[in-house]
């Protein structure tokens, strides 16, 4: 099926010329995250007033609204709720989702805050702290308590009298949760009902070993149980058991994009920002990427001391000075690559610190192969273009050897600092994604310089 596209001037055309039913039915046409999309077209365009994307916004069916609201960016929410009548306020919180309404509350000033809390009723406002006071990031934190709880004693003809009274205001009622006293005992899904017997027992039919996770538990981790079982939904237990909420597939994805971009964010060492780029301020940005560029500018400056050091060597083979951009880029490159890898397999928990041994194992073997070839590579460019080619006079064969033994070395030392530092800081209880490109080359630049010098002073008895 084709994407359906909304047009922004086929919007303004309309009201214009206030064919607010045409508009109406027009924007029923379409899917909420698409009608969100022209709303920011609308807001960021500076011709169009407050007023006029409230009106288009009012258009929409009550559903409809609560579900484009829901996927708004705050800035653009907090401009709606300013704008609000306390009526239009409660509709829309009335039909939206508890883990959608708290994510709205947590990112609005405080004056904000206390009228959606004001226009909510008192067993949602307890819902909404409860959901506060969960751990940030955690599991509690992003579960809805909207879903369909069965009793293992109902027969199947009782559990669809339990959907249709309590389905419509549920997040998903593909899969149904089965209580006992609170504690989840069990789980069945719509499409095991419709396949059974009227009067066959819930307890006979429900999946006992149900996989479940702790409200406190790391969202990441339950992102990743979604990838591995490739669940729809998951319920999420109290220390006890009790059953307290559900995180559907749709809060998962939300979560593999966001903790996705905070790794790649900290791997290219800025400090992660869960603004949109272009919505992030100037100085905003400054403040994310100065401290780990500072970092790093003061820990370079080891590799200006390892050179100012043997000075008097480079002086005395002034070819070895050519070729330190080459060995340290290479140093860097290929700690880069057994970062990144280790990194990667530790978010999907292909490898833990237990398996530190095997994994730098396989990398010295690999960092081995890969330093050789580049050293023969090496060796060949050397004598035949530099030395033949161009008659470069500098160019010996105690030099080509400096250099390749160096390649060879570098690239065994980058190699291992890369696969250990994620590894080390993983178990140190740090996030691994710190431990890459940038913080790796700063190392392994220092490491390369005083292998390369070290090996010139012996081979060239300099």
């Amino acid at each position: 099926m084709p994407e359906i596209t909304i047009e922004k001037e086929r919007i303004l055309e309309m009201l214009q010329a206030k064919k607010y039913q045409d508009l109406r039915l027009y924007l029923d046409e379409h899917q909420p995250a698409d009608i969100n999309e022209c709303l920011e077209e609308l807001f960021e365009d500076e011709e169009i007033s407050k007023e006029d994307l409230l009106r288009v916004f009012r258009l929409l069916s009550k559903d409809m609204a609560a579900d484009t609201f829901a996927e708004m960016e705050p800035e653009m929410q907090e401009v709606l709720i300013s704008s609000f009548t306390d009526k239009e306020l409660k509709d829309v919180l009335d039909d939206m989702f508890l883990d959608d309404t708290v994510d709205v509350i947590e990112e609005m000033p405080a004056n904000l805050v206390q009228r959606i809390l004001k226009n909510v009723d008192p067993e949602m406002r307890q819902n909404i702290n409860t959901f506060l006071n969960y751990p940030e990031d955690s599991a509690g934190s992003i579960m809805t308590i909207e879903y369909v709880a069965l009793k293992p004693e109902m027969t199947v003809w009782d559990a669809f009298a339990k959907i249709r009274e309590s389905g419509v205001d549920s997040e998903t009622i593909y899969t149904c949760y089965v209580t006992d006293k609170r504690k989840l005992v069990g789980a069945i899904t719509v499409r095991e009902l419709l396949l059974a017997k009227y009067e066959d027992v819930i307890g006979d039919l429900m999946e006992t070993n149900v996989i479940s996770v702790y409200t406190t538990d790391d969202q990441e981790t339950v992102a990743n149980l979604f990838s591995k079982y490739g669940f729809t939904a998951m319920p999420v237990v109290d220390k006890e058991d009790r059953l307290v909420g559900i995180v559907t597939v749709d809060d998962a994805i939300d979560v593999m994009t966001e903790e996705a971009t905070e790794d790649i964010e900290k791997m290219a060492a800025i400090i992660p920002s869960e603004r949109p780029y272009l919505k992030t301020g100037i100085f905003e940005t400054f403040k994310q990427r100065i401290p780990w560029l500072l970092l790093l500018m003061v820990s370079a400056t080891f590799t200006g001391m390892i050179l100012t050091r043997y000075e008097t060597a480079l002086a005395a083979v002034a070819a070895l000075t050519a070729f330190i951009p080459m060995i340290m880029d290479t140093g860097g490159n290929s700690g880069s690559q057994a970062s990144v890898t280790i990194i990667r397999s530790l978010s999907l928990g292909d490898i833990e610190f237990s398996d530190i041994l095997e994994v730098i194992w396989k990398e010295i073997r690999v960092a081995f192969l890969c330093g050789l070839a580049l050293s023969c590579v090496a060796f060949g460019k050397l004598m035949v273009v530099d030395r033949l080619i161009l008659h470069n006079s500098g160019i010996t064969m105690s030099v080509a050897l400096v250099v390749c033994l160096t390649l060879l070395v570098t690239v065994l030392v980058a190699k291992m600092v890369g696969c250990t530092l994620p590894l080390i800081a993983k178990k140190l209880g740090f996030d691994p994604a710190v431990m890459a490109s940038p913080f790796i080359t700063t190392i392994v630049d220092a490491l390369a310089l005083m292998v390369y010098m070290n090996l010139a002073t012996m081979i060239l008895g300099i």
